[in-house]
């Protein structure tokens, strides 16, 4: 029998030979095999090898297609952007909040906190950040014991430590069904398996945890989910708190959008025994001078503080000066407090200019998922935006099996001005009212 890789090179040849086209439909695999007198099983071998290789893409529900342009580098959605508009990447500062961010960084500029500030710190950071950062973390009813604080350089940092403590290598993780690119990478690197988990208009399902195979953790976002932008309504905290009480499992929950949603506690406050809560200043502040938080299980601290020296993954003390300041003197709560507004209202800008689009988000999120009309594909959708100097993310950044994506973008709203946003999103409804235009270098 012909192995399936010298096929997968013949196809890959008529692709650059341009005999096929990008966003060319392959053939059904059961017609693929009997085409090349192959069996079913070695056609879906060649159907995944061209997805491996980053010559095609598969669409749940829609077919295998040969790939529209280069495949992302890895890690996806790691850098900002290179076009005139990014709605790849979500960094979202505000006009004038520097300077509302300088004048608390001129405490740390004294010798005396500079000096401490330029020494090593530990993952416990000092008895200042741990009181800063749980009052500032504590939302509607809950507030985290300082004890149970520890600090990363960034909210990265944190996941890593947290993933790093609970699942032992080879080991499988559980994640929702689309979820954060960089938990990907950071699972590689771990030698972490992704076990991808059902979800629904509430998110992740409480009775996916026991359809999976054995799992060691879970990781999940709650408030405003990356990149559906759907936040879990209570009830389905208190079933999915009971579903981990029940299967001894933790949870690891990203909180990094949640001061979005400050109106509803993290799943933490349901389950504080078997939730780990990550959570950082790069979106509530800037991502330039960050630092990163961890919320350890009762009596849990010195595994995941473990974590975080072992992994070189804790503060610098003058991260942590200074983002201590930020936290006391009510710079951080002022800034948050205008980001909640500015992303309110640009989820009005979405809502206008794309009416009567599948468009679907939290209207408190900085981010919106966009199911596309035909015969649009997510792939020659970003290509087409690309030409028109706009940058996003295709649904198959947010999954954990490349051959299976959706047939949906994922729109970063926070850091374009409003203007620009708007006229991107013209854009994009113009596109999408029309049909794909030719992919082919102009």
């Amino acid at each position: 029998m012909e192995d399936y890789r010298r096929i997968a090179d013949r196809i890959g040849a008529d692709i650059a030979a341009g005999r096929l086209r990008p966003g060319e439909r392959l053939p059904p695999q059961r017609r693929f095999a009997r085409q090349h007198g192959i069996a079913g099983s070695t056609a879906a071998r060649v159907y995944g090898e061209l997805v491996r290789r980053g010559l095609a893409v598969g669409e749940v529900g829609r077919g295998t297609f040969v790939r529209a342009g280069a495949p992302a580098p890895e890690p996806a959605l790691a850098e900002p952007g290179a076009a005139r508009v990014d709605l790849e990447v979500n960094f979202p500062v505000l006009p004038g909040q520097a300077a509302r961010l300088a004048a608390g960084l001129a405490r740390t500029a004294r010798p005396d906190v500079l000096d401490a500030g330029l020494r090593p710190t530990t993952a416990a950071g000092t008895a200042r950040a741990r009181e800063a950062a749980a009052a500032h973390l504590s939302r509607a009813g809950w507030a985290p014991e300082p004890e149970r604080l520890l600090f990363a350089g960034s909210g990265r940092g944190a996941l890593a430590a947290a993933l790093a403590a609970l699942v032992p290598t080879g080991e499988r993780l559980g994640v929702e069904r689309f979820t954060y690119p960089l938990v990907k990478g950071i699972a590689a690197r771990l030698g972490i398996t992704l076990v991808p988990l059902a979800m629904d208009e509430h998110g992740l399902r409480p009775d996916a945890l026991s359809a999976a195979p054995p799992l060691r953790a879970v990781y999940l976002q709650p408030a405003v989910h990356n990149p559906l932008g759907i936040t879990m309504p209570p009830e389905r905290r208190a079933e999915l708190a009971a579903a981990l009480r029940r299967s001894g499992l933790y949870a690891v929950e990203d909180a990094v959008y949640g001061f979005l949603r400050a109106d509803l506690p993290p799943l933490a406050a349901l389950a504080p025994e078997r939730a780990v809560v990550v959570d950082s200043l790069s979106k509530r502040l800037a991502p330039g001078l960050t630092a990163g938080f961890l919320v350890a299980p009762p009596g849990d601290a010195p595994r995941f503080a473990a974590a975080l020296r072992s992994g070189a993954w804790s503060a610098s003390g003058f991260a942590l000066e200074a983002a201590t300041q930020w936290l006391t003197d009510g710079t951080a709560a002022t800034i948050e407090a205008a980001k909640r507004a500015d992303a309110a209202e640009r989820q009005r800008l979405v809502a206008d200019r794309l009416a009567g689009l599948a468009v679907h988000a939290d209207p408190h999120s900085y981010h919106c998922w966009w199911e596309l009309p035909a015969p649009w594909r997510a792939e020659t959708f970003v290509a087409a935006a690309a030409r028109h100097g706009i940058a996003m993310a295709p649904g198959a950044a947010f999954t954990v099996d490349p051959a299976h994506a959706p047939n949906a973008v994922r729109l970063a709203l926070g850091s374009p001005p409003h203007d620009v946003l708007t006229g991107a999103l013209d854009t994009l409804a113009t596109l999408a009212h029309g049909t794909p235009e030719d992919l082919t270098p102009e």
